[in-house]
């Protein structure tokens, strides 16, 4: 029986071509576009999942009330993990590790700058990363180690045995590699392209050694024996602070790491969320995008119903069961939603390489995966089921007696049903173009959104190498300036475009005992305030016109309004054991999160600590080409060791905006798929309605009707529909978009506008799918349809 059901599934199949090619492209589109999707859903939910102890492993997060919030961290003191190792109960084991830093590697005639971390022999118990050649329990414990990744190790030694070899960092320190391991997973929150170990890091920086529960320096990773003392653990971390640092007010908490990625956004000391919202959105997209498919499915099949109602008819009257009729078919969906799951496989396999691309992933299909397997078969089957049992119900519920007449059985029902399908349709694709623009019009908000100085023009240059020494500093700003590629130079002690280097010890005249506020520190060197293109509030900057500023410090608006000083200049403050004297005022910049307000700001000479980064202005008059030339000839005259290390101020500053870009990104390809999908839907009740209407319309032309009456005629109802699915989308995207935009202290008021094109858009599409066929139909010899009657 099985056998037949399915020949007579694949004739009616091919009899019906167009029908055929309609609904295995809508269903192949919309598989494509969920694969896709889940494809990167999984790709972020299996985040610091690569681990076996996974579970049972955790960052310690420090909260430290400031301003009337409490901020969180995964920063913490260098004397954490060994007091953590030997106090608290239930620890396996407790690491400390440097947040990735690039640095030069140098073996023969290969140099190469990759990030690397300096930790323990504990960080790799924690995190057991795949050794491929090495001990895994014998490294990291002589000073001059290194372990290298496999791609990092092919870039310095080619098909050479790597192990025992010596490697130089930074021109410095000579290295022996003990051990390679595979490349570290792109879904990982620590990338690194070789381990150092923590003794080298105090070598190279004394200071380090102090056990100072005031330096949040490190990343302290802790693995517990087990969950079932988690909470005796993290209760038991709580108060560490206070414990060691009396006057500390902040406090410790275990964050699950296989939580980092997902679940990073804390409020008053809690996660409340992170990317893990933006992955419900994307579930949400891809089911919406399938159930659009499968609903564009039934559409079509029941539009098909007036050329299989003889077929049911004849089949009853020979004594088929409706349960057999719903075998077959249930069985041509099937055949459907496999035909369409190959063309979505070629559609995914063709367009991954873009997405990877646009996204700057690596997503793959794991064919060798079973797990996979099991739920595309699952989603085969479901899509089918799903898609198929409408039109099954529909189609089995025909009376042979009318049918066989030429009668219509349940058209109006559904007729009735096909339109709430219709509406479904629209109401997801209005929404997803309302969230789409407010995506865009948030991110070119932002974008436009001053941020306090001049990011255009402006490159950064790392410091490193003999630039360190600040006669050489000053040796390369003194050549950028007379090569006539910069207008101007300074020196910066941090990414201009990143946040950190915080500090809560700071004490002004007035001063509520109780308070704690964070401030930013930063180094600057002469003329700061020309380089970057922002402006001086008040008072001075640091000068050669005035060398003794080594006590001399400068606050941005921020800082003042939260210090409270009236005449801020000339006050005194204190701040690292020493006693500064406020000479100027700075305006507020951005160089953490482009969404939120700027932060308290102290800026002291750089001269008197290391620069990290040379801020240069660039002449706007100079070729850029030229220009950067002259740079990096510059910077080569004075350290030829190391490759010249810049990049662009804007370029650094658009990464803030990665996640927001993604989201809009996706958003609109996707948005766009479940638009052409819902168009098929349409196309489908269009021929249904034109199929029932035909005589009508043959009339109609009889007694003089116009082909543009006839088109105002069918599409008047149409855009009925897309009315009623604009009027529910509206206050649907409205909460979407709303909630969205809370998240963010600086954001858009939300226009009329996205709701404008929405409906233009919708209207538009509409108008344009339902005139394909309903133009056919108005040109239609009324003969064909009357000669009968």
């Amino acid at each position: 029986m099985f056998r037949l059901n399915l020949k007579i599934a694949l004739r009616n199949l091919w009899k019906n071509k167009g029908f055929t090619l309609i609904n295995v492209g809508g269903l192949g589109i919309g598989l494509a576009s969920c694969m896709i999707l889940l494809l990167y859903v999984n790709y972020e939910w299996g985040y610091d999942k690569q681990f076996d102890k996974h579970e049972d492993t955790y960052v310690v997060y420090q909260n430290v009330p400031s301003s009337g919030k409490i901020f969180s961290w995964a920063w913490t003191p260098n004397v954490m993990a060994q007091e953590v190792r030997e106090k608290i109960p239930g620890v396996e084991a407790a690491s400390h590790s440097t947040y990735p830093n690039s640095n030069l590697i140098t073996y023969g005639t290969q140099k190469i700058k990759g990030a690397g971390i300096f930790t323990d022999p504990s960080f790799l118990k924690i995190l057991n990363y795949k050794f491929i050649k090495g001990n895994p329990n014998a490294v990291l414990r002589n000073v001059n180690s290194i372990i290298l990744t496999r791609s990092f190790s092919l870039k310095l030694f080619g098909n050479e045995d790597p192990i025992n070899k010596t490697v130089k960092l930074a021109n410095t320190e000579l290295l022996k590699v003990e051990g390679i391991i595979e490349d570290v997973p792109a879904n990982s929150s620590i990338q690194f392209q070789y381990l150092m170990t923590w003794n080298l890091y105090e070598k190279r920086e004394p200071w380090v050694r102090d056990r100072n529960w005031g330096n949040n320096i490190c990343l302290t990773l802790v693995q517990l024996k087990s969950q079932a003392v988690f909470e005796q653990a993290n209760s038991q971390i709580k108060d560490i602070y206070q414990r060691n640092l009396k006057a500390s007010t902040g406090k410790a908490l275990l964050f699950p790491i296989d939580k980092w990625h997902l679940y990073d956004e804390f409020v008053n000391g809690k996660s409340i969320g992170g990317k893990i919202d933006q992955l419900k959105i994307f579930i949400l997209l891809a089911v919406c995008i399938l159930m659009i498919a499968c609903v564009n499915f039934m559409n079509l099949s029941t539009a098909n119903s007036e050329k299989r109602a003889k077929e049911v008819g004849v089949r009853k009257a020979i004594g088929s069961s409706r349960k057999s009729l719903i075998g077959q078919f249930l069985l041509e969906s099937l055949i459907l939603a496999g035909m369409s799951t190959m063309l979505a496989f070629l559609l995914t396999e063709i367009s991954l390489p873009y997405f990877n691309q646009l996204l700057d992933l690596h997503l793959i299909i794991q064919y060798d995966n079973w797990n996979f397997w099991l739920i595309l078969i699952a989603m085969m089957v479901f899509t089918g089921l799903i898609a198929g049992s409408y039109p099954a119900l529909y189609l089995s519920s025909f009376e042979p007696v009318k049918v066989l007449k030429g009668l219509n059985g349940k058209a109006g029902n559904a007729v009735s049903i096909r339109k709430v399908l219709v509406v479904f349709q629209f109401v997801f694709a209005v929404c997803t173009i309302i969230c789409t623009a407010v995506i865009y019009q948030q991110l070119s908000f932002i974008k436009e959104k001053p941020i306090g100085y001049d990011r255009h023009n402006l490159i950064q240059l790392t410091v490193q190498g003999n630039l360190e020494n600040e006669n050489k500093l000053n040796l390369l700003k003194d050549k950028l300036l007379k090569s006539g590629a910069a207008t101007s130079v300074s020196f910066f002690s941090h990414d201009i475009s990143e946040g950190g280097n915080n500090t809560m010890d700071v004490e002004w005249p007035g001063k509520d005992i109780n308070q704690d506020v964070i401030f930013n520190q930063r180094g600057v060197g002469y003329d700061f305030i020309k380089t970057i293109g922002t402006e001086l509030i008040a008072g001075r900057e640091f000068s050669a016109k005035f060398p003794n500023d080594s006590t001399h410090m400068m606050l941005n608006e921020s800082a003042v309004k939260t210090i409270g000083l009236k005449e801020p200049l000339g006050k005194v403050i204190e701040w690292n054991n020493k006693h500064w004297t406020v000479v100027g005022i700075v305006k507020d910049f951005i160089v953490e999160s482009a969404y939120e307000k700027a932060a308290p700001m102290i800026f002291y000479p750089i001269k008197y600590s290391g620069a990290a980064t040379v801020l240069i202005r660039l002449d706007p008059a100079s070729n850029l080409a030229s220009s950067l030339n002259k740079i990096d000839k510059s910077v080569q005259d004075i350290e030829p060791s190391f490759p010249v290390d810049r990049k662009f101020v804007n370029e650094s500053f658009a990464l803030k905006f990665k996640n927001e870009q993604l989201l809009g990104t996706l958003s609109n390809w996707f948005g766009g798929f479940a638009i052409f999908i819902s168009c098929l839907g349409l196309l489908g009740l269009a021929l249904f309605m034109a199929e029932q209407r035909k005589r009508e319309i043959s009339i109609r032309k009889v007694l003089g009707a116009s082909t543009v009456n006839i088109l105002t005629l069918l599409n008047k109802d149409f855009i009925k529909l897309v009315a009623i699915a604009n009027i529910i989308a509206f206050p649907l995207a409205y909460v979407i978009v709303n909630k969205w935009l809370s998240a963010f202290e600086y954001r858009v008021s939300i226009s009329a506008l996205p709701f404008i094109l929405a409906i233009c858009l919708s209207v538009l599409v509409a108008i344009l799918t339902v005139s394909l066929q309903s133009v056919k139909v108005a040109k239609a010899n009324p003969i064909d349809a009357l000669k009968y009657e």
